[in-house]
């Protein structure tokens, strides 16, 4: 049933999420912020100023509204596969795959969808997140008002083009090397084990983020601009004035992280998916 699929989505994505949010905060303030010398000093600057929490800020509201997210993204993806490739996905596990370019727009119709709705929810994670103190925002609800107030509705869509630029091609390449390397790393006609699930979820997300990495940068200058960063004029702007001030190098800050994070988060979210989707839906015996 596809409903199963977005409950089984919802539930492996609050789980992967937890996983590397401590990660996702110091990426998103070496983005966001220049202050830092490089990873090691953003993480021994939080530590000492704000300790262990300061690493899990913004973790809330997330972990709520990423279920909904996920949910969204493999729903939709399902769907849009079943669709395309005239197929159910009992039916691909049976040995009946989908071609790549199914795979490929299925994953970016996913990424397109879930951008609509994760557009806000990103900005306020975000924004907890590169506050250094409180005297800002004192929580999720709290920084929609602010924000509502200060920038009117459009402002919790503040970076949303390049969220979009970010995600629709980047969730396209996010399906397509899972279901290659599951291919690759299981016997024709059987599902993928557990082994297989990992390692084609973590290289997933590694994929995934070494082409998004750069957009992300920008995202994250936009969404920050609107809380006392310094103001952009769109997209185009921020990356001009990022390279003219930082260089190329720039659109790579967190990369080392996002792929770091990417693999264990990525490979528990495959895995929680999987896992829930064989047991709302058993494989037929034979």
């Amino acid at each position: 049933m596809p409903f199963l699929e977005f409950v089984a989505g919802s539930i492996s994505g609050a789980l992967g999420l937890a996983v590397g949010h401590p990660i996702d905060t110091v990426k998103v303030r070496l983005q966001a912020q220049s202050i830092y010398k490089g990873l090691f000093h953003c993480v021994a600057q939080t530590y000492s100023h704000e300790g262990v929490h300061g690493f899990f800020k913004g973790m809330a509201f997330p972990v709520l509204t990423t279920g909904i997210i996920n949910s969204i993204v493999f729903g939709s993806y399902s769907n849009a596969l079943d669709y395309l490739s005239q197929s159910e996905r009992t039916d691909r596990s049976q040995g009946k795959s989908a071609s790549s370019v199914q795979v490929f727009t299925a994953g970016c119709f996913s990424g397109l969808v879930q951008v609509l709705v994760l557009a806000p929810i990103d900005l306020v994670k975000v924004r907890l997140q590169g506050q250094t103190n409180t005297s800002r925002y004192r929580g999720p609800i709290h920084c929609v008002a602010s924000i509502c107030r200060e920038e009117g509705p459009r402002g919790l869509f503040r970076g949303g083009l390049a969220l979009a630029l970010r995600d629709v091609p980047c969730y396209g390449l996010y399906f397509l090397p899972y279901e290659l390397t599951c291919q690759a790393l299981t016997e024709s006609g059987k599902q993928p084990g557990t082994f297989a699930i990992l390692m084609a979820g973590g290289l997933a997300g590694v994929v995934t983020w070494a082409f998004a990495t750069p957009m992300d940068v920008v995202k994250a200058r936009l969404q920050m601009s609107g809380a006392g960063g310094r103001e952009y004029q769109g997209v185009l702007h921020c990356m001009r004035v990022s390279v003219r001030e930082e260089g190329i190098r720039v659109f790579f800050k967190g990369l080392l992280l996002n792929s770091v994070r990417a693999f264990p988060v990525n490979a528990v979210t495959f895995l929680s998916y999987e896992s829930l989707m064989r047991t709302f839906c058993p494989p037929p015996a034979g």
